[in-house]
């Protein structure tokens, strides 16, 4: 395995780096920073004052996000199954001299950039005196959501078996702030509680396909090419499942036994 490891950082196979990409330390300074503010300084400075009414923000911020992933789920659906033409069971990058690499590179890099306005979430939370959602799985997916495609393009370029794995996110996120818009309009409206439930349902319907995806293609005798990022993808899709199957358990499950 780290031998794998080792042949995985030496052999970078992208000569194109755009800004962010370029070098660990913009990335971590970010995320560093982020930890800070989100966990001591926000928290503080919000101690003594009354909570933001951010709800037309808000929506505007659910607006933008839903366009942004819709279209990027579009976008990345004519890639994949046109000009990619991606072999599901081995996704590979397109060349560096593919006509279509920039596609590549612009969805991928796109897809990475909405990771740092994710992060806007928190901030949020924050302002509007919501700590308490600020936990540990929050926090960590949304380190993850950064630092991860940032060390995989980094070192292995765009597109290719990362962008397969991603593209389940925007499906997910798309849905995910339709439900956060629908909250906003209407915080105590039916179809928002009911919609809550199988949101978290969804997200772990998608950890799981693609830990049975990443698994399938570690059984591929002919693509060493993506195999070690099917194999961190699976770990990590295979700890998300956990910790979102004990979200899932102690806010929808527990509390039924609790109220019988």
């Amino acid at each position: 395995m780290l031998s794998q490891i080792w042949d995985f950082l030496r052999t970078p196979t992208e000569d194109v780096h755009l800004p962010l990409l370029g070098s660990h330390w913009p990335v971590l300074t970010i995320l560093g920073t982020y930890l800070l503010l989100v966990k001591v300084v926000g928290p503080r400075l919000m101690q003594n004052r009354k909570a933001f009414d951010l709800r037309a923000v808000i929506k505007v911020y659910n607006q933008m996000q839903i366009v942004y992933n819709l279209l990027m789920f579009g976008f990345t659906v004519h890639f994949m199954f046109g000009p990619g033409n991606f072999d599901l069971r081995c996704v590979r990058n397109l060349p560096l001299d593919h006509e279509y690499k920039n596609w590549e590179r612009w969805l991928s890099y796109s897809y990475y950039l909405n990771k740092f306005i994710d992060m806007l979430e928190t901030f949020f939370f924050i302002l509007r005196k919501k700590d308490r959602q600020i936990s540990f799985l929050h926090v960590f997916h949304h380190v993850y959501m950064v630092y991860i495609p940032f060390f995989y393009m980094h070192y292995k370029g765009y597109g290719g078996h990362g962008l397969f794995v991603v593209f389940w996110n925007m499906v997910v996120h798309s849905l995910m702030y339709i439900y956060y818009y629908q909250s906003a309009l209407n915080r105590n409206s039916k179809a928002v509680i009911w919609w809550k439930k199988y949101m978290t349902t969804i997200q772990l319907v998608q950890f799981l396909i693609v830990l049975l995806h990443c698994t399938y293609t570690l059984f591929q005798p002919d693509c060493e090419i993506a195999k070690f990022s099917a194999g961190m993808s699976a770990v990590f899709a295979f700890i998300f499942l956990i910790l979102f199957i004990n979200f899932y358990i102690r806010n929808y499950i527990l509390p039924k036994k609790k109220s019988k």
